[in-house]
């Protein structure tokens, strides 16, 4: 159930009596980290909001509100503190959790989607009007749609003043504004500071951001602790396709296909602060938001880590395995239709199989990447479904069942008949995978887990998982290790990493 946008009391009863009230303000008073990202402290006395850990005195509850978004703390008329920083850190797990129409259009707002279609393509993308969507994210954000993207803009803007050495035209132009003037004056408003002075602050703290290629943006993202990073590059670099993509124990870089054009990434672990470090070379700096909403899920960055291996810890089954590794975290992906034909080739054969047929797949099919990008092994784009569906019956090898079935889905992803997307409702996405020919319970799950980030789903027709299943001294039958995993609900997926890692 979607949680009020606002838990502030509006009566003369004591609003400690309203036990959501309650429950987040002894996370204020322990400064409880762990809540940081999940909502906001309004502070109505000092007109400012604060992450939920600030250091700075408690204020009494009379003085308080609390907010699910920064955008509706910006409509109530607060200010962000500029001592806690409330939008450095990482973002709301439930956005991810949850599969309702306001954690949809977040996903799609934090892609950038406003700043390209507009509140009309958004609301069209997830299938009302916009005065349906606005009513709904205003009642349960706070907030309707332009004003989040507006709270979204002035973060991304924030991160690139810290982060880079861009000029601020540069900035305002990244970051979705339409105008120097609108992003000086947003950015002014939110933070009560210019830009130039947001700049100087945090070279006074940091030092001067590190240079880098012409045209590179280097950002730090943090991630919510705890953080199993090995984890995430050791699983990508399992499933590296060489050309597309290179991957290490500590480093991932590849080239990936944005809005407006061909991108390279290369993302590393953060050595000063639990998260990641990310340079990216891009064809607009129009692509630096959907990039890093992508990546960010790609390494589950706002996972709430402690609340899953809490639950997960508790059944003696998984405990010595979580305890062993905790944060641990479920890889996402950067593109939804690469992910389908990953899962479709790497269906019933082992990784290294699916590797030599994606490597095969795209070094016929991939498009070339421009000299600027290209080079160090990373040479083109994973193909996109038009050209496996043109391509792809000369390439791909196997039981001719299953490539009938990748052509078919490429073909349908390519007129837009299937669409497999972030914003899906989960249900919808997996009956319509369920009604391709050649497609089974395992893939339309797998691709739940990992594009829609479905954090309840256990795969056990999975052999690997099973083979973990045992590893672990479990029951590994379907039948018997699914009733088992009811005891993981709602985090049967990250009970699923848990299996694999065992099965490694």
């Amino acid at each position: 159930m979607a949680l009020p946008a606002s838990t502030r009391r509006r009566t003369a009863a004591d609003p400690l009596d309203d036990p959501a009230f309650a429950e987040r303000y002894r996370a204020m008073l322990a400064r409880d980290a762990r809540f940081d990202g999940r909502f906001v402290t309004g502070v109505h006395s000092t007109g400012i909001y604060c992450r939920p850990s600030c250091p700075a005195a408690a204020p009494k509850p009379g003085n308080v509100s609390f907010y699910l978004t920064a955008a509706a703390a910006h409509e109530a008329g607060l200010r962000a503190c500029k001592r806690c920083l409330p939008d450095a850190v990482p973002g709301s797990p439930e956005w991810d959790e949850r599969d309702d129409l306001a954690a949809r259009a977040m996903r799609l707002i934090a892609d950038g989607v406003v700043e390209r279609e507009g509140v009309p393509g958004l609301a069209s993308r997830l299938g009302y009007t916009t005065r349906h969507l606005t009513r709904v994210l205003t009642a349960e954000l706070g907030a309707g749609p332009l004003a989040l993207a507006r709270a979204h803009r002035a973060q991304t803007a924030r991160n690139l003043l810290i982060g880079t050495d861009l000029p601020a035209a540069d900035i305002a132009f990244a970051s979705g504004f339409g105008s120097v003037r609108q992003f000086n004056e947003t950015v002014r408003v939110v933070y009560e500071r210019q830009p130039g002075e947001i700049r100087a602050a945090a070279r006074r703290r940091n030092g001067a951001a590190e240079a880098g290629e012409a045209g590179t943006v280097r950002l730090r993202l943090p991630a919510r602790e705890p953080f199993d990073a090995d984890g995430v590059f050791a699983w990508l670099a399992a499933r590296e396709v060489a050309g597309v993509e290179r991957a290490t124990a500590a480093r991932f870089e590849r080239a990936l296909l944005l809005p407006g054009g061909p991108a390279r990434i290369r993302v590393a672990p953060d050595d000063d602060s639990p998260g990641i470090r990310i340079e990216a070379r891009t064809t607009t700096l129009a692509d630096v938001s959907p990039l890093v909403a992508r990546v960010r899920r790609l390494f589950d960055l706002d996972a709430d880590a402690w609340a899953i291996d809490a639950a997960l810890t508790a059944d003696p089954a998984l405990g010595d395995s979580v305890r062993r590794t905790p944060g641990l975290r479920m890889p996402g992906c950067l593109d939804p239709h690469e992910l389908l034909f990953r899962a479709l080739i790497g269906q019933q054969v082992s990784v290294a199989s699916a590797r030599t047929a994606l490597i095969r797949l795209a070094d016929a099919l991939g498009e070339a990447l421009p000299a600027g990008l290209a080079g160090d092994g990373i040479e083109r784009l994973f193909p996109t479904a038009e050209a496996i569906r043109d391509g792809g019956a000369e390439v791909l090898r196997g039981p001719a069942s299953r490539i009938r079935t990748i052509l078919d889905v490429a073909g349908r992803l390519a007129d837009g008949s299937l669409l497999v997307t972030a914003e899906r409702p989960r249900d919808e996405l997996a009956a319509d995978l369920l009604a391709v020919p050649g497609i089974g319970p395992w893939t339309a799950g797998y691709v739940s887990m990992r594009v829609t980030r479905d954090p309840d789903v256990l795969l056990v027709s999975d052999l690997a998982l099973r083979s973990g299943a045992r590893a672990l001294g479990l029951p590994d039958a379907p039948q018997e290790l699914a009733e088992l995993g009811r005891r993981w609900a709602p985090w049967r997926s990250y009970a699923s990493m848990h299996l694999w890692r065992a099965a490694a």
